[in-house]
């Protein structure tokens, strides 16, 4: 490291809707106002809740493909690339960070929705390599939090470390269709102490958030969009400042806050 890398922030980005890929709204205006003012980084490392397997792994090839894994919408967004290489030199770096039996694939991930819809705001150049690391559906979320603290070094070499899910993800109870629905009183209670929970760096009951009774429950019934949270607040560091440059809630069940650390 030398004095010319800046520390990066470590961000979770509320991802929502793939047809964000395309869109100029509020969210994604935002999401490039992010990529505007904070520090360029080295390389990124993305968390996505798309790359949700029984394992620990971490792209490692030089040129990735950019993933389409979804069903039923238009031509237009299958046909979308996000070009950014990979880091082979990022990937081994985090499998050293973690130890244990961390997987090196060159061949058969890339990057998933949750990354490049999000990123092709952020960085619309593609021009900054990017590493996705799964996570592990065999362990619980304390686990993962612990797991996470163990990569808060790259944020001093010019790393962003980025989680992207959602706060609150039920779509069962999502407005399918509907226009300007407001959310459900559970969903906005669930992100209001888990916001309050964040201001305070008290991550403990968000480290197990299943315990935090119904409106957790209800918020995130699955834990594959919540655990990218934790991956970014376990990198939080003494005198980091929390703040939230993105809100608002999709089809009264889905929030689309983004948590900035540092």
């Amino acid at each position: 490291m030398t004095d010319s890398i800046a520390k990066m922030p470590a961000i979770f980005f509320g991802h929502g809707n793939p047809m964000n890929a395309l869109a100029d709204n509020e969210y994604t205006r935002a999401w490039a106002a992010i990529g505007r003012t904070i520090p360029r980084p080295k390389a990124i490392l993305c968390v996505s809740a798309h790359w949700y397997v029984p394992a620990v792994g971490v792209t490692a090839m030089e040129r990735q493909r950019t993933i389409h894994d979804f069903g039923g919408f238009p031509r237009e967004l299958f046909e979308f690339e996000y070009p950014a290489s990979g880091s082979p030199e990022l990937a081994e770096r985090v499998k050293v960070l973690l130890g244990g039996d961390v997987i090196l694939d060159t061949v058969r991930w890339g990057l998933d929705h949750g990354t490049w819809s999000v990123l092709c705001h952020v960085f619309p150049d593609a021009d900054i390599p990017v590493v996705q690391l799964s996570i592990d559906e065999t362990k619980p979320s304390d686990w993962h939090y612990e797991f996470a603290k163990q990569l808060a070094l790259l944020r001093d070499e010019g790393v962003l470390i980025c989680g992207s899910g959602n706060i609150v993800h039920n779509l069962h109870a999502y407005a399918w269709g509907a226009q300007e629905v407001e959310p459900f009183d559970w969903a906005v209670r669930f992100e209001n102490e888990a916001c309050k929970l964040m201001l305070a760096a008290d991550h403990k009951p968000l480290a197990s958030y299943e315990l935090m009774g119904k409106d957790a429950q209800l918020s995130s019934p699955t834990p594959d969009h919540f655990l990218p949270l934790l991956y970014v607040l376990a990198t939080q560091q003494e005198g980091d400042e929390v703040t939230f440059p993105v809100e608002g809630f999709d089809g009264g069940s889905i929030s689309m806050r983004s948590v900035k650390i540092g």
